[in-house]
């Protein structure tokens, strides 16, 4: 697992990784020193002769010019609670850079994976599952850091220490380093044989429950008129339940699992130390005295420990779903927007279809095989056809969204190409049947992408009156400032059409798409778009209009008409 860990991990993190490393072993010194400073009092407790009769203790009092041993104890004891304060605001420092560089990597993760997935392209996105794409970014970037690059990072610290300390045990003691590992051993043992591929199986299925509760309650919210109508709203909290009793069944499980580590840990503890009270009691030893000593300071240093690595494995199974949904990524490399890009693609003549192909990845027929016409600059061209033929695929390849199996298109003479994608997108405006708009105000609507701060104030009021939302924008309570609601919920049809059109007027567009803008309309307001269209491109003649439609009315205005 370490290795398809450190795949995911960037370059430049593993580079940061290694002082990360550094760190976290420096943190481990530190514990085991502040482990071993704590030994003198035991000593002293244990033995209080030994102040003098110990070569170190006895040397210490004498250059330390003590007059009593109480002095001495209560000196040696100020030291050392002196040293533990030192250590652990290094402690806490240090763990501010493995803190800083966890949460770095959960920005740098989620920020390139949301970036790559809309780099993916409009065919992906709507193969996929837009809540499931949502969840992958905002939860499952930081689930993958939290859940598995922590608790590795917390079983090398704790490793590390374990280490230290139960070398020093075994060097100082070896029956007290025998007993440890006779009392703790088995028991992590069998937690680890018990909880293994529970843990694995538990995460696999929180994450795919998670996935569909997430979509369920995005699903509810998004169509609630269509479920509010169908009364299908009870079908679908039957679905959210179903999703929900998993997680916390799961949840539940795991939480059980949480606490293992302490009972596991504890009972061995109970064991070895009634194990030296009977030895204790039976042969009235000072050794074994000093023994249980020993192994009660180690074993109570050593408990957290193996409790922290048990719970820190057990997260990293129950999260290892995370590290295939971001390997899938390959977000090795930094992901990066385009580069900002304002110029336009020239057009003053036409724009060629040339025997234009398109056929999707996972189907074996052409949506669309040889098409070829022409669109001539100012000129309004209809588009429509029986359902399914392949209308709203021919606009996606004019917008440069999908790329042609076979064929060309072209602008003046100009291929589109991925290259000068962007530059004919600054050319162009469209408007679809559901124009997308934020939960945002009326003026981010139409200028769509630009800081309020650059927005040109007089080409908004142009584009707002070409649109005709004159009246609409004076009966707003703050004007172009109101919010119009998630989707445009606050708005008609008709208004929301118009909004995408004065969004393209903004733009200053020398060509407007019109992707079946009217159809979900009554047919007064339908009339009303239209005859809106119409008087905007004979306010500009050399604007460009093509536009899709079921019914040939909606066409009329058109100078010619393409059926598919």
């Amino acid at each position: 697992m370490n290795s398809t860990v450190l795949s995911i991990i960037p370059r430049q993190f593993r580079r940061r990784g290694v002082w990360v490393t550094f760190t976290i072993l420096l943190r481990a010194l530190l514990n085991f020193v502040g482990l071993a400073a704590l030994l003198p009092i035991l000593y002293l407790i244990l033995d209080t002769d030994s102040i003098h009769s110990n070569e170190y203790l006895s040397v210490l009092y004498a250059k330390g010019g003590f007059e009593s041993d109480t002095a001495f104890v209560a000196a040696i004891a100020g030291i050392v609670v002196a040293f533990i304060v030192l250590k652990s605001i290094i402690n806490l420092l240090l763990y501010r850079t493995e803190r800083d560089y966890i949460y770095a990597l959960y920005r740098y993760l989620s920020r390139n994976l949301y970036i790559d997935y809309f780099n993916r392209g409009l065919s992906y996105i709507k193969r996929s599952n837009s809540a499931v794409l949502s969840r992958n970014v905002n939860v499952v970037c930081y689930t993958f850091v939290a859940g598995v690059l922590r608790p590795m990072a917390t079983i090398f610290s704790e490793a590390m220490l374990f280490v230290m300390l139960f070398g020093s045990i075994a060097i100082y003691s070896p029956t007290a380093a025998l007993l440890t590992l006779a009392v703790f051993m088995p028991a992590v043992a069998l937690y680890f044989v018990l909880i293994r591929q529970r843990a694995n199986r538990y995460g696999d299925i929180e994450n795919e429950a998670q996935r569909r509760k997430y979509r369920d309650v995005v699903e509810t919210y998004r169509g609630y008129a269509d479920i509010e109508l169908s009364n299908a709203f009870n079908q679908m909290v039957t679905s959210f339940d179903r999703n929900i009793d998993t997680i916390v069944t799961v949840g539940a499980k795991n939480a059980t699992i949480a606490t293992l580590p302490q009972i596991f840990t504890e009972i061995g503890l109970a064991c070895g130390m009634a194990l030296l009270v009977v030895l204790s009691c039976a042969f009235q030893s000072n050794d074994i005295k000093i023994l249980f000593g020993i192994f009660a300071v180690a074993a109570l240093r050593l408990l957290p420990s193996i409790r922290a690595i048990m719970g820190a494995w057990t997260s990293l199974r129950y999260n290892r779903y995370t590290i295939d949904i971001i390997r899938e990524a390959d977000i090795n490399q930094p992901k990066s927007c385009a580069e900002e890009c304002h110029d336009k693609l020239p057009f003053a003549d036409c724009i060629e279809i040339d025997n234009l192909s398109f056929r999707f990845d996972d189907s074996d027929n052409d949506t669309l095989h040889n098409l070829s016409f022409t669109i001539r600059r100012g000129e309004k061209v209809g588009i429509n056809g029986r359902s399914g033929v392949g209308k709203t695929t021919l606009f996606n390849l004019l917008l440069g969204f999908y790329a042609p199996t076979s064929g060309t298109i072209k602008i003046d003479g100009v291929e589109l190409t991925a290259e000068n994608r962007r530059q004919w997108q600054n050319s162009i405006g469209y408007v679809s049947q559901s124009v997308f708009l934020t939960d945002n105000t009326l003026l981010a609507n139409i200028a769509l992408g630009i800081d309020e701060k650059s927005v040109d104030m007089a080409r908004i009021e142009h584009a707002i009156e070409v649109a005709e939302l004159g009246e609409f924008v004076k009966a707003l309570p703050k004007g172009i400032h109101s919010r119009i609601g998630e989707c445009g919920a606050l708005l008609s049809g008709g208004q929301r059409q118009r909004i995408g059109i004065a969004r393209a007027i903004y733009k200053g567009a020398d060509v407007l798409f019109f992707d079946e803008a009217t159809s979900s309309l009554d047919n007064a307001t339908e009339q009303s778009i239209n005859s809106s269209i119409e008087a905007l491109s004979k306010s500009d003649s050399q604007l460009t209009i093509v536009v899709i439609a079921h019914r040939e009315s909606s066409l009329a205005y058109c100078d010619k008409v393409i059926t598919l």
